[in-house]
């Protein structure tokens, strides 16, 4: 009879032949999943035999991981800042790193009362539930010109219990006309499109290429959404984005920066992993 440990340990060693980035934690999360319990409780139940019924459930989803399916998408949800969000194809899985983003903007804000905020490119929703949840009295207003991303979106604005006004169009041009924000922030597409072969598969095949790339250099949509902020930032309103955490597009950015009069560049700001990761502007 298979054990849950003898389970874990066989599944961890397939992982590994299948070049799984964390066989281990993987493993732990899938056979949490499929039986039904909490990660921490398969240490509680190491020695328990599983049933025919538990191994037959079991199965597809490893096989779906070795095939390089993320684990977000096998087990329905990641979690952000504490927040399920849940995770399909039909946008980009929240990286950790993007939390950082909104402990910035919360320090940016601090004080400030009945902030009105607008995330743009919003996807799961991840960012703007965030803000909603963490922000008491905020007006949050969320932008994507994927129908899709907006519908799973909107499905996790309802399970957080997030007030988040949502709407679909491109970048900015989405948002209310002459309706201006305290702050603006975004986590676009910024993959340089020639890195598309480097990506893990979990990253190529399964998430949206709509939220990934980013033109020749990553920074397209960048720039559009720096020409778009003009007339949607209130004075000393915040123009916070997040981008690859190469030194180069940070360069870049700055000494474009005279490009936009109506803004000031403020600088990089680092994720909690301590790379470079968030570049800010205020309006002027």
């Amino acid at each position: 009879m298979n054990t849950v440990l003898e389970i874990l340990n066989k599944t961890t060693a397939f992982f590994q032949h299948k070049g799984i980035p964390d066989p281990r934690l993987d493993a732990q999360y899938i056979l949490a999943h499929g039986l039904k319990m909490k990660r921490m409780d398969l240490y509680l139940n190491f020695d328990r035999p599983l049933s025919t019924r538990e191994l037959d459930a079991l199965r597809p989803l490893v096989a779906r991981r070795a095939k390089r399916e993320p684990l977000q998408h096998i087990v329905g949800s990641t979690s952000f800042r504490g927040h399920e969000i849940r995770c399909d194809r039909r946008a980009l899985i929240p990286r950790p790193e993007t939390e950082s983003l909104i402990d910035i903007l919360l320090e940016r804000l601090h004080g400030k009362e009945a902030c009105e905020i607008a995330d743009i490119g919003t996807g799961t929703g991840a960012i703007a539930i965030a803000i909603a949840k963490e922000l008491a009295g905020s007006q949050i207003t969320a932008t994507d010109i994927s129908q899709e991303a907006l519908d799973l979106a909107q499905e996790n604005a309802k399970s957080n219990e997030a007030q988040v006004q949502f709407l679909q169009g491109n970048l900015l041009e989405a948002l209310p006309k002459g309706k201006k924000f305290d702050a603006i922030v975004s986590n676009p597409p910024y993959i340089p499109d020639s890195e598309k072969a480097k990506l893990q598969p979990e990253v190529r095949d399964f998430d949206p290429a709509l939220a990934l790339f980013g033109g020749t250099d990553g920074l397209t949509l960048v720039r559009k959404i720096l020409e778009q902020s003009e007339n949607y930032l209130k004075p000393d309103g915040i123009l916070l984005m997040e981008i690859g955490s190469e030194a180069e597009e940070e360069k870049i950015l700055e000494q474009e920066s005279p490009n936009y009069p109506w803004l000031e560049w403020k600088g990089v700001e680092k994720d909690f992993f301590g790379r470079p990761r968030f570049v800010e502007w205020k309006k002027l």
